[in-house]
């Protein structure tokens, strides 16, 4: 049987949901690895951005339905998904994870997660199993989780961030482009991503490597 990865999306497009080449990838390096993705978000409202000016448009849009466009529909709702339903979770970045997942793009160490996102993280780390998160994500588990079991993440190199996980109660962890961080202890696997990528193909092959770890975790 198939290892499921529970791939939690946070809208669509780099600005105000998940980056889209980080979540195709890691769709792909899950799907080349012989497991299968389970896509997911909370089915909430979240501001829109114009992705051409980049500035928000005052309008707002439904995450889970702009979630949907990368899943190509095969999308759930994650106040129904469980640990039991999953072999582990993996967080795609983008600013939606910063934003709509949680408020750390405004908050920092004092960010508040989403009940739903928070409690399906807390469920995977409770059952011993694997959490990947790729980019910005990594501050997303550091909001959940940092006080409770303060596992070691990274976002790459940027001072500032890494020093509002370290508030935290996380450990970060500098790291190269290409590669990942594993927190054997807890089980998390992170990436820098695009949060220093200058081309696609950097962002590749640390997510490659994000997801093998992950999966081996399990």
């Amino acid at each position: 049987m198939k290892k499921r990865v529970g791939v939690v999306l946070s809208g669509c497009g780099v600005r105000d949901g998940s980056e889209i080449h980080e979540a195709v990838l890691t769709l792909l390096a899950i799907d080349r690895n012989g497991a299968e993705a389970v896509c997911m978000a909370p089915d909430i409202e979240a501001p829109e951005v114009n992705h051409l000016t980049m500035q928000e448009t005052g309008a707002k849009r439904n995450v889970l339905v702009e979630s949907a466009r990368i899943a190509r529909g095969a999308i759930r709702d994650i106040k129904d998904m469980h640990a039991s339903d999953l072999d582990a979770v993996i967080f795609p970045g983008g600013f939606g994870a910063a934003k709509n997942l949680c408020d750390f793009a405004v908050k920092g160490a004092e960010a508040t997660v989403n009940t739903e996102v928070a409690r399906l993280m807390r469920e995977m780390a409770g059952a011993g199993k694997p959490i990947g998160a790729i980019c910005i994500a990594p501050a997303l588990v550091a909001a959940a989780l940092g006080r409770e079991c303060a596992p070691e993440v990274t976002i790459g190199t940027e001072a500032g961030t890494a020093a509002a996980i370290n508030q935290t109660g996380s450990r970060h962890v500098e790291c190269r482009v290409r590669e990942c961080v594993v927190d054997r202890k807890n089980k998390i696997v992170s990436t820098p991503a695009y949060m220093l990528a200058k081309c696609i193909s950097e962002t590749a092959d640390g997510i490659e490597k994000t997801v093998k770890a992950v999966l081996d975790l399990i």
